[in-house]
């Protein structure tokens, strides 16, 4: 089985960045965790065949601000999708649950808003071992996933503006699992 490394790095042969203009969003709070998450972002664009031109880079205080700093680049007609990085951790409140719920919603609330996709890298651990894990450690890259999903979605929602997306059977769909 390969490891979640080897399979990310393989679906960037999948995806093209070329000509796209794409805006990462990365949270203050967490630093270590969130600028792992950044790194990753990057580096997928590139490995897509992204221009560093075409990266707009940046910082949000913490990730309650990612969502209108997200909706604040995402209305600029010269971004065509957003990354939200943060890292939010469990606490002795219920305070990350507020805020992890504010966030999701905000953030889907900008794409429905603009029409253009804002993808969701934001770390949800109840520790910090499980976050760094995750921002580039033993659990894969969760920036790598958002930057892919950022960029896939770009580019579906073009095919369907263009008319060139192809209605695909249900029996077809089922045969590819």
């Amino acid at each position: 089985m390969k490891s979640n490394n080897t399979e990310q790095k393989n679906q960037v042969n999948a995806i093209n960045a070329r000509g796209l203009r794409i805006a990462i969003v990365e949270s203050q709070y967490h630093l270590e965790i969130c600028t792992g998450l950044a790194m990753g972002a990057v580096d997928a664009f590139m490995n897509a065949g992204g221009d560093s031109q075409d990266i707009l880079h940046v910082h949000a205080p913490g990730s309650y601000e990612l969502v209108s700093i997200s909706l604040a680049l995402a209305e600029r007609s010269d971004i065509d999708a957003v990354v939200a990085l943060g890292c939010v951790l469990t606490g002795e409140t219920s305070h990350d649950r507020y805020i992890c719920d504010a966030v999701a919603h905000g953030l889907v609330e900008v794409t429905i808003r603009t029409g253009k996709p804002v993808a969701f890298g934001v770390l949800t651990c109840i520790t910090i071992e499980q976050a760094r894990a995750r921002a580039g450690g033993s659990k894969g890259n969760k920036g790598i996933e958002a930057m892919h999903a950022a960029i896939a979605a770009t580019r579906t929602i073009r095919d369907i503006r263009a008319g060139s997306v192809v209605a695909r059977s249900p029996v077809a769909i089922g045969a590819n699992r």
